[in-house]
């Protein structure tokens, strides 16, 4: 029997057509306008942030307006790349005295493996860093290295979910990019917000989780760009519904929205009204030209290593990266499938593999957003959730690999407020524990608000019966000696 499609609901109409929308622009009308989780009524002062992307003021002017957070799984060997220690390889061979808390304990061993590369200063600010890392030793005056991190905890998994959304190994939780679109919104109305940008061989350890909006809504959570072009599926009309057609479809959506705001004065909040497919058009036009490098000069295509295979794909995603917050995205992350810094064996060999796929391009990175003028209000933040033991995990020789660590490791930021050229700091002699000014994620969390101009305590959203916070109101200092 036909149906007068004019007395079909919108999202039904919305949801069987095929002029071209694509399920991108359509999830992203939808987040935008909150049609992705019940609508409440209005909220009484103090009560959740409305449900938006629209741009909401901070609480105080801040530094920092967009991040991209350059995610190292698996958890970099600190010592051998970050953290040099003379001590460590002093005593290469020896038992060590303190205690260890192993991951693996058939493969465990308590002599002390001395770094096999050198490491040497750099810069202006005199910055020590392994050989391994060339790119980024070129700019230590541009970044601060802590090396003073500290979850406690030494599992994988644990440690993310940690970094990620305030609570050692708490699943249900919202991540740092969901907090911060909730409360400021975006910038930009035609890109999503919260951007991933997935790695070719599949999803890091702990999958989707890494950006949940969790008890949050789905219009806080990460959109995942595909690791490969197509990097955003169906943003073309096909060939027969293009030009006029694709005009008479948009016409015909605006007497459907002309008639449901007709049939429904005054709620047009309550249904959270579709935007008109103008807008979907400008988004399909705005990604499209976003995640299209090919017209990149040429100097800025070797900047990020896309002239060698060894570099070409991650240097792809990091120029992205660039590109998106350069439009107005808030939040982009990118992530490596699995965990290719989890070094339990053959250290000598698998950690200059990862070190030679990322190095340049993150390092291209920070000096493209530098010269662009972006560096002073985006944060570039690399790291992993972990470190690696000073001790060998099997024998000492080509076989030998490091076991996890969350007691001490480095990291290193960039950017939106954060001073540069400097060290943050210590882990003991060997670099096994944080020692001096320990770092746990809930201070880089509170930082990193700070920076956006928001209070870790002040910002609440209401879930679960109780005022829920990024760092769920666990100790969590602003670091302010790494601020400018």
């Amino acid at each position: 029997m036909w149906t007068d499609p004019l007395n079909s609901s919108r999202r039904a109409f919305l949801a069987n057509s095929a002029f071209g929308v694509g399920a991108f622009a359509l999830a992203h009308l939808l987040r935008q306008e909150g049609l992705l989780a019940e609508t409440e009524t209005p909220r009484k002062p103090g009560e959740n942030l409305p449900m938006d992307l629209k741009p909401k003021p901070p609480h105080y002017a801040p530094r920092a307006t967009a991040m991209i957070s350059l995610f190292m799984h698996g958890g970099p060997s600190h010592v051998d790349l970050l953290d040099p220690k003379p001590e460590l390889s002093r005593y290469h061979g020896t038992e060590y005295g303190g205690d260890v808390v192993y991951s693996f304990v058939n493969r465990a061993n308590k002599k002390l493996l001395g770094s096999p590369w050198k490491f040497a200063r750099h810069g202006a600010c005199g910055t020590a860093v392994s050989e391994l890392l060339p790119s980024i030793a070129g700019i230590v005056d541009d970044i601060c290295v802590i090396r003073s991190m500290h979850t406690g905890h030494n599992g994988h998994e644990v440690s993310i979910r940690y970094f990620h959304g305030g609570v050692a190994g708490i699943t249900g939780r919202p991540t740092m990019g969901s907090w911060l679109v909730y409360g400021l919104g975006s910038p930009s109305q035609e890109l999503p917000a919260y951007m991933v940008l997935s790695d070719p061989s599949g999803l890091p350890v702990d999958g989707t989780l890494n950006w949940s909006s969790g008890f949050m809504p789905p219009l806080y959570q990460g959109t995942v760009l595909r690791p490969e072009e197509p990097r955003i599926l169906n943003l073309d009309p096909p060939p027969h519904l293009r030009g006029r057609l694709q005009a008479q479809n948009l016409a015909f959506l605006d007497r459907l929205n002309r008639r449901h705001l007709a049939q429904h004065p005054g709620e047009a909040d309550l249904e959270a009204r579709i935007q008109s497919y103008e807008l979907a058009a400008a988004m399909q036009t705005a990604a499209k030209e976003a995640l299209d490098v090919a017209n990149e000069p040429a100097s800025i295509r070797r900047l990020y290593g896309l002239d060698e295979d060894a570099t070409r794909e991650y240097g792809t995603r990091c120029l992205i990266a660039r590109r998106l917050v350069e439009r107005g995205v808030r939040f982009v992350q990118l992530f490596l499938g699995g965990q290719p810094w989890d070094n339990h064996s053959s250290i000598r060999t698998t950690l200059p593999q990862i070190c030679r796929r990322t190095d340049r391009p993150a390092a291209a990175l920070v000096t493209d957003l530098k010269q662009r003028g972006l560096l002073e209000t985006t944060i570039v933040h690399w790291g992993g959730e972990i470190g690696r033991l000073p001790v060998s995990e099997g024998n000492l020789d080509d076989s030998a690999g490091r076991d996890h660590n969350g007691q001490g490791f480095s990291i290193w930021l960039a950017g939106g407020g954060i001073k540069p050229g400097m060290t943050f700091g210590a882990t003991d002699e060997v670099g096994h524990r944080a020692a001096e000014n320990v770092v746990t994620p809930n201070d880089y969390q509170a930082t990193l608000l700070h920076l956006f101009g928001l209070d870790h305590n002040r910002l609440v959203y209401h879930a679960n019966g109780r005022e829920q916070r990024l760092t769920d109101g666990r100790p969590a200092r602003v670091v302010r000696e790494i601020l400018t």
